[in-house]
């Protein structure tokens, strides 16, 4: 069975009224190892581990990103999405925050980039986007056996990642307005001159080659910022998978993950059996970005074998068809049944966060209720709600 682990990006904000805070560097210090031991890894930004979770500062000190560790089943990953949450979350009540799983935050003003060189770098670089550049976004490594096998996932997997969007949707809200899209993060993320959909690699060579063609124009900074919205890792032997907005709920969360790793093993099995990858134009795959940032789950989406237009249902029931055999051999169908058909039921985070804006139009009350939301599970439904 293959490893899987996730990477959660999650918003430090006031309590009281909701306004991102810039520290990242506070709730570190307040996580540190009693014993003083340094801090290790990330890019230069330092991280702290307090059991299996493990804290690191991200692109905006007004964020901090939490990972786990590689996982062989759901309930390890859930366990350690949880603690993850419990550990940032109380880290930052200690310095007067909370950490909140907003893909955007409500109420925000640009604001310079701080941290270490290649933040700083990056910031001097790209100017206004680097400045509007606060999103959360939730990333899933699945551990892959070569660099071949990983390019031909990500080659026939590239079509079907929108859906993974939709069912994640959590940033209605930018600069204090309701945008209109379920995930504005995908707007704004997308400036990046890297992200977004990859063309098919053909080899791990020809994925090389695009890099190199890529970092040769001068304009990404180095690879790091091949923001591809799945891509091979650079530090781990995985595909990372990273469109998804950071889901409002934890159990959501461990929907998106088992999801992605069974895209990744149907993807490798598609591989070995020697079946092409799907000749869909990026382009094309782009207007399903844009279809599933617009709108979510909320009204059609683009199905990943049609490109045209389909109820948002019809299109998650699809890929679940799709990623059924790898989902039962990991023991995951159930859960990916009715962790979907929740999604479906309730909504995403992006509809939470409305409804608390609805009540009395307050952006703060959208914060609150998503720091409640953050560190407690959406209700589970019957996973006879969505049929295969």
């Amino acid at each position: 069975m293959r490893t899987f682990g996730v990477e959660e990006e999650l918003l430090i904000a006031d309590p009281v009224d909701g306004l991102p805070l810039a520290l990242a560097a506070d709730i570190l210090d307040v996580a540190a190892p009693p014993d003083g031991e340094a801090r290790g890894g990330g890019e230069g930004s330092g991280e702290e581990n307090a059991g299996e979770a493990t804290l690191k500062s991200e692109f905006k000190q007004e964020q901090i990103e939490v990972n786990s560790r590689p996982c062989r089943t759901a309930a390890e990953l859930r366990a350690e999405i949880r603690a993850g949450r419990a550990l940032s979350d109380k880290a930052a009540r200690a310095v007067g925050a909370r950490v909140a799983a907003l893909a955007t935050p409500p109420v925000f003003h640009a604001t310079p980039t701080v941290g270490n060189q290649r933040y700083a770098a990056m910031g001097t670089e790209f100017g206004l986007i680097s400045r509007e550049q606060l999103t959360c976004g939730f990333h899933v490594h699945v551990s892959i056996e070569s660099p071949d096998e990983g390019v031909a996932v990500l080659d026939r997997l590239r079509h079907w990642l929108p859906v993974l969007l939709a069912l994640s949707a959590n940033s209605p809200f930018w600069m204090g307005a309701d945008t209109g899209f379920a995930s504005y993060r995908t707007q704004i993320w997308n400036r990046w001159p890297t992200a977004g959909p990859m063309d098919v690699f053909g080899s791990a060579d020809g994925y090389q080659e695009m890099l190199s063609e890529l970092l040769g124009t001068g304009v990404p900074l180095d690879e790091g910022m091949i923001y591809f919205d799945a891509r091979l890792s650079r530090g781990h032997p995985t595909v990372e998978v990273r469109i998804a907005d950071v889901c409002l709920y934890a159990e959501d969360a461990l929907t998106i993950a088992v999801i992605a790793r069974a895209l990744v093993e149907t993807s490798a099995a598609e591989w070995r059996q020697g079946k092409p990858p799907s000749s869909i134009l990026t382009p094309v795959i782009r207007m399903a970005n844009w279809k599933a940032s617009r709108f979510g789950i909320n009204q059609q989406l683009l199905h990943p074998l049609e490109q045209r237009p389909y109820p948002a249902a019809d299109v998650a029931g699809a890929l679940l068809r799709h990623v059924r055999r790898a989902l039962t051999e990991a023991g995951d169908l159930a859960l990916a049944r009715a962790g979907v058909a929740n999604i479906l039921r309730r909504g995403t985070g992006e509809r939470l966060q409305r409804q608390a804006y609805g009540q009395r139009r307050r952006l703060s009350d959208v914060v609150s209720a998503a720091i409640a939301s953050t560190h407690q599970d959406g209700e589970r439904s019957d996973a006879g709600l969505l049929s295969l």
